[in-house]
């Protein structure tokens, strides 16, 4: 994907990160869980929906599954999280950081840019797919869950990433925090926070879900941090 001209992005102190096909390689799992379910009723889970249930909580995501997928009266909303809970918490803990986040976090940290994490999951899937990625949370500032007082509705609501803004130390402006999504909910949500978002997105999302993003790149290996005003790579 090519990325816009440089030199034309708003200058950054801070950075925020979604979690889930971000930094974190867990989005395939909950992928092959839904289309498990859905085989049950003689029915196939595509993109289009998917994309519809990113980045959102889990009772908005499942509401919509069941709705997209015109199964109104056959599975309730609830008993979809139940479903796929079971399958998903065995999966979870071996799920694998995405490319280039590993180096971009070490470099951030080093160069000692604030960051976190503003993540719709709640605290019990955090822990699960965290639990062998304590060197990469360690460096954020704090994280903070979809089940956090603060969070009173999922993306696109700007509500988890306002509450990460105010827990950073200092007053800083939304417009200082350059948020990092694979989500379109999630670009969504960082816009009407007033922040500036660069899209990760999956390869197989449709354009058309790309639009709202202030810069998209294929991978984190992409990212070029001198074009936003942090400190660049040397290598």
């Amino acid at each position: 994907m090519a990325a816009p001209t440089r030199n034309t992005f708003r200058s950054i102190s801070h950075v925020i990160f979604d979690m889930d096909g971000l930094l974190l390689d867990t989005e395939g799992f909950y992928s092959l869980v839904q289309e498990k379910i859905l085989e049950r009723f003689g029915k196939k889970f595509d993109w289009n929906l998917k994309a519809k249930m990113m980045g959102k909580k889990a009772i908005e995501s499942a509401r919509i599954f069941v709705e997209e997928s015109g199964l109104t009266g056959l599975l309730s909303p609830e008993a979809f999280i139940e479903e796929r809970e079971g399958m998903l918490q065995e999966l979870f803990p071996s799920c694998t950081l995405l490319p280039g986040v590993e180096r971009f976090v070490n470099h951030l940290h080093a160069n000692g840019v604030p960051m976190c994490v503003a993540t719709g999951s709640h605290k019990r899937h955090f822990l699960l797919k965290t639990q062998n990625h304590g060197k990469i949370i360690e460096k954020m500032h704090h994280v903070v869950m979809g089940d956090d007082p603060e969070v009173k509705q999922g993306k696109p609501s700007p509500d988890v990433f306002l509450a990460a803004l105010r827990r950073f130390e200092g007053n800083v402006e939304a417009s200082k925090c350059l948020v990092f999504e694979d989500a379109p909910s999630g670009v969504s949500a960082a816009k009407n926070a007033g922040m500036s978002v660069v899209m990760v997105p999956d390869p197989r999302l449709d354009i058309s879900y790309q639009k709202e993003a202030d810069q998209v790149i294929s991978s984190l290996l992409d990212f070029q941090p001198g074009d936003w005003g942090l400190p660049p790579f040397h290598e």
